[in-house]
This record gives structure tokens, sequence and C-alpha cells, in this order.
């Protein structure tokens, strides 16, 4: 069997010798000159003619001219029974005649070149043209990929972190599994489940597992790829889509991101009926027409559930919603376990400690930390993931690679020392912030230090003190520049933007203001649907804006001055953790914590 490769190689040489083949015979023709045959009959009574080749319709052969010179020339012959006679006479050394040829040969001569030349325009042209038209003709199928199960069979167990998810999948399963067991008593199939949750908690994972469990045929696809410029394609590829499964029925169909084609209808300036339009009616048909869909069931992950079209989240389209949320500390001790499997890890590894150091870590996170603590111990040409290694990995996933090659002067280190020392000081006076785990002015990503802090525990809910807490400790870097270097720098200023975000939701969204009160006055952030919400109202008066803004400023300095104080009751604390920071670069909690007692003491 010739590859495609070689198949190529073998055109494009026949095509070659097409053309050198014309050529030549272009150079051979033009090399012989066209006399009448008066000419050939006077040069051939003149001796001049040296050899003669004749057929039934041309004389060939060579003759000297004019100047002296050896010519190849050819004429056509005429009714002429002394030709052979008058050759003798005028002493031609070399004469002989050519066969006749067949009329088939004759053609084959004449327009065998124009044949080859149209096979080898087909082969090159004509038949990329036909598999184009082939792909045309294939643009309104589906695009949508049926997994092989048996090479990559994923089940419930390769699922860690969403135990109340897999809880709810499992009556898929046995549904698929024993569907007799339920229309015994009346019982339907689900058609539609839709997981929703932040990006990366699992949702396609947990899609493959319910196919995996299942041992269902499993179709998958993204919201994306139905949507084209042509109108009407994406509807009949959800036509296409949901055929290919009814053949292979019972069957699971997985549409990922179905946000990018199950939006609200007419939403958005500009609209109408579109083809994305046309393409969510399609699928809610499909989902719940007239037609009934036996054993198949459409499975879709988003992260904007809130978008969704009503019509679409509807009982008897998406029956079930399931939510997938950001694993709690149980959730990322398992899904680190699941993950370490795969590397090879040093026994004295605590896996609880990297969980409690993880908090609001989702699942493709904490693979990323697996797999690159094992990169970074494989630099370091270690046999064994370490506990340093994956400190590392963390640490770059949250404030990205370190950049020691960086030249920092003394005067800005020593400012990003103090800087960096307050926040620490701070987060260690006030009872309601979290533990300081580390200090460091080592650059790391766009920051050129930082203090990290991680919680004893996950946390659902955040009192007030907790928030006014945390602005304090926001705010602190830039109240340790101003006592100790009696002015501030442009360092501080994403501490700033987080502060003032952090007082705007206090004030608009979490009723924290006693000035405001307790309403919420968050903006409205959906889109715009044109002609009703052209042109929107605020919902609120301008004195209430100004009391917002005068409410944000007021928490944000009250936050600040609070930091300013603790920083200056505590100087000394300060300079011994700045210069401290200065000559090892990075100081731990408990380092902090020897700090603060021995200057206590003293």
């Amino acid at each position: 069997m010739i590859n495609k490769g070689m198949r190529q190689l073998l055109i494009w040489m026949l095509g070659f010798m097409l053309i050198a083949g014309i050529y030549n015979s272009l150079k051979s023709s033009q090399a012989q000159k066209d006399i009448p045959y008066s000419e050939f009959k006077s040069s051939l009574k003149s001796g001049k003619v040296a050899k003669v080749e004749v057929s039934a319709d041309l004389i060939h052969g060579e003759m000297v001219d004019k100047d002296g010179k050896k010519i190849n020339f050819r004429t056509i012959p005429l009714a002429d029974a002394n030709l052979v006679k008058d050759m003798e006479e005028a002493g031609v050394k070399d004469f002989s005649g050519a066969p006749d040829r067949s009329w088939m040969t004759s053609v084959l001569l004449n327009i065998g070149w124009i044949l080859i030349f149209v096979l080898v325009w087909w082969f090159i042209f004509f038949r990329q043209a036909q598999m184009g038209g082939k792909q045309a003709m294939s643009f309104g199928k589906s695009k949508a990929r049926q997994q092989d199960l048996k090479k990559n069979k994923v089940t419930f167990k390769d699922v860690a972190g969403c135990e109340e998810s897999k809880e709810e999948l499992k009556d898929i399963v046995d549904y698929l599994k024993n569907p007799k067991k339920y229309k015994t008593l009346g019982g339907t199939l689900p058609k539609g489940v839709l997981l929703y949750g932040p990006p990366g908690t699992g949702k396609t994972l947990l899609a493959r597992a319910v196919a995996g469990e299942a041992g269902v045929e499993f179709f998958t696809s993204s919201g994306s790829e139905f949507v084209e410029m042509f109108v009407g394609v994406g509807a009949s590829r959800v036509r296409d889509l949901f055929e290919r499964a009814k053949r292979n029925a019972p069957a699971i169909i997985f549409i990922d991101e179905l946000d990018a084609v199950g939006r609200h209808r007419f939403a958005g300036i500009g609209g109408g009926h579109d083809e994305r339009e046309q393409t969510l009616n399609q699928l809610l048909v499909e989902l719940d027409g007239f037609e009934s869909k036996e054993g198949i069931i459409l499975m879709a992950a988003t992260n904007r559930p809130d978008v969704l079209d009503p019509a679409l989240l509807r009982p008897g389209r998406f029956d079930r919603r399931i939510n997938v949320p950001v694993p709690d500390i149980k959730g990322r001790l398992e899904i680190l376990k699941v993950h370490a499997r795969k590397v090879i890890m040093d026994e004295g590894i605590n896996m609880e400690v990297l969980a409690q150091r993880t908090p609001g870590f989702v699942g493709a996170d904490l693979a990323n930390i697996i797999n690159e603590s094992a990169i970074i111990a494989a630099k370091k040409d270690k046999k064994k993931v370490e506990f340093e290694d994956l400190e590392e990995a963390i640490e770059k996933m949250i404030a990205g690679p370190q950049r020691r090659t960086r030249v920092i002067s003394e005067k800005e280190k020593k400012i990003v020392a103090y800087h960096e020392s307050g926040h620490a000081i701070v987060a260690k006076m006030l009872k309601d912030c979290d533990p300081v785990h580390k200090v460091t002015i080592i650059p790391r990503g766009p920051a050129l230090g930082y203090t990290m802090q991680l919680p004893k525990e996950d946390r659902y809910l955040t009192s007030k003190t907790e928030i006014l807490s945390r602005l304090s400790v926001l705010l602190a870097g830039r109240a340790a520049e101003e006592v100790i270097f009696g002015e501030v720098t442009t360092g501080a200023h994403d501490d700033l933007s987080k502060a003032t975000a952090y007082a705007q939701k206090m004030v608009t969204e979490f009723g924290m203001s006693e000035k405001v009160g307790p309403i919420s006055l968050k903006k409205d952030e959906s889109e715009v649907f044109l002609g009703r919400d052209i042109i929107r109202q605020p919902g609120y008066s301008n004195e209430t804006y100004r009391n917002i803004d005068e409410e944000v400023k007021r928490i944000v300095n009250d936050a600040y001055f609070k930091a300013k104080n603790i920083l200056i009751e505590n100087k000394r604390i300060l300079d011994k953790l700045a210069s401290t920071l200065m000559e090892k670069e990075t100081v731990d909690g408990s380092e902090i914590d020897q700090i603060i007692q021995n200057l206590n003491v003293a």
C-alpha cells in the first residue's frame, strides 16, 4: 500500500517528466528548419543533401545551407515517383524510409502529451477540489467526537473533591444500567443534566466518569463548534449530533461551554433571529420535541448558568442542575492523593498540610501543583518529589516564578522590606486576620515581594470585623513606607485597588455601612436589551451616589490610620523584621513570632 507521501512524490515526478518531454519535443522541432519541397529538390540536385528519411507525411534529414553550415531540415512530400532515382544520382549516402504509422499511432503522437497533461492536472488540482467539495457537503455534519472509553476509561474513582455531585450523577448511571427498574414505576430517563461551577472544578471529568461507569457511547463537543458564519449550519449540526447518538443509543452527549450557544435569545444590541438563536432553537426541540429521544442524555457544562436562556433550564430539558463547587479541605486532600499517584513522591510528605495551604484552589490548580513540583524536582536531578518542591510549586502558582536575576538597588530593597514587614506585623497584631505563613522580598512575577497568609480552615462567611482587618493589612505596606521614609511609593497600587474594591462591596453589596443602610446597590451588569434597556437608570439618586463615595472613603481611611497607628506603636518590631528580611530575604511565620516575643520581653 503506497502511503500518501510516496503517492505525492510519484505525481510530482510524472509531472516533471511531462514537462521535460514537452520541452525536448519543442526543442527538437525548433532545431529542424521547414523548407519548401522545391528547395529540397534544388538542394538535392546541387548535391547539398547528405541524409534523407522519407515517411508517408514527412521528409527530413541533413543538408548544407548557402553559408556552408549543416542544418536539419524537414518538408512535406509531394507525389514524386523519381525521388529515389534523384537521390541516387545526387549521391546521397544515407537515405531510408520510415514505416507508415497507423491512425491510432498518429492520434497518440499528436494528442498524447495533452492527455498526460490533463491526467497530471486531475491528480494535482481536480482531486483536491473534489475533496474540498466533500468537505463542503459535510459542512453541516456535527464535529462531535465519539470517545473510545476502552482506551481512556474514567470512573468515579478518578474523580475526587465533589462527593455530592457524584451522588447526584450515580442516579443517572443506575438508570442507564437498569432502565426497567425505573420504567416499571413509571419513571422516565432525565433528558438533560447541567453541570455548573467555577472553571477547573472537574465538570468535564464528571461527565466522562458517568459514561465510563454506565458503559455507554459518549459524544463530546463544545458550544462554539455549532456556531458558524453560515446560517443554518449550527442547527444542522445539532440535528446530526442527535441522530448519531440515536443510532448508538443508549448514549451520552456532552456539550462543554454551553453558554456559547445557549445564551438568552435576543440578548444584546443588534440581534434578532441570528445563527446562534437558530442553533439554540434546534437544541430546545431536540431536548423536548415531539420525537422521542429514548436512551439519550444531554450533559452540558458551563461557568455562567446565569446567562442561559430560561427555556433551556426548565424541567423537561435540563431536568437536573448539579453544582460542582470549589473543593473544601477534605476534597482538596482527596484530589491531591489522586494526582499524586502519577508522581514519585517522598514518603514523608504530609498531604494534609498541603491541602491546608491551598485554600480556594480547584482540581485543575491542584493537578498543576503536583505536575509543577515534579518538573521542579526533575530540574534539580532529584529522584523523588520533596515537600520543598511542592511549596515552590504553590508559591509559583500564587505569585508567579522567582525573578532572582532582577537587579534591585539597596534603597528599593529597603523600601520593599519595610513594605512587606508592615503587612506582616499588622496581620500579626490583629486577631481577626489569617496567620502569616511567609514574608519574602524575592521578586515573583510582577511583585517585588509578598506576604503569604493562609487560613486555618475553610470559611464560608466573613464578618464585618474580619473585612476591616483585611483592609488594614492591605494598607499596612503603604502605612509602613510613610512611617519610616515620610513618603509613599507606587508599590502599593495593587493593595489600594483591592482595598477600594472591598470597601465598595461593603457599602453597595454587603449592607455594612450605617450611613447607607442594609440595602443592595450593586450595579446591574446584565446584557443590554435593544429598545428596553438602551437607556438605563442607575436605580438610586445622586445623593445616594455621594453617600456611597463618602462611606467608601471613610472606611478606607479608617483602616489606613488603624494600620499606621499599629506600626508606630511597634516600630522596633518593624525595624527588626525589615533588617532580618534584608539579610535573609525570606522569613517564615514562626521566625516573626520569635522576633515579636524577643522584643516584647526586652
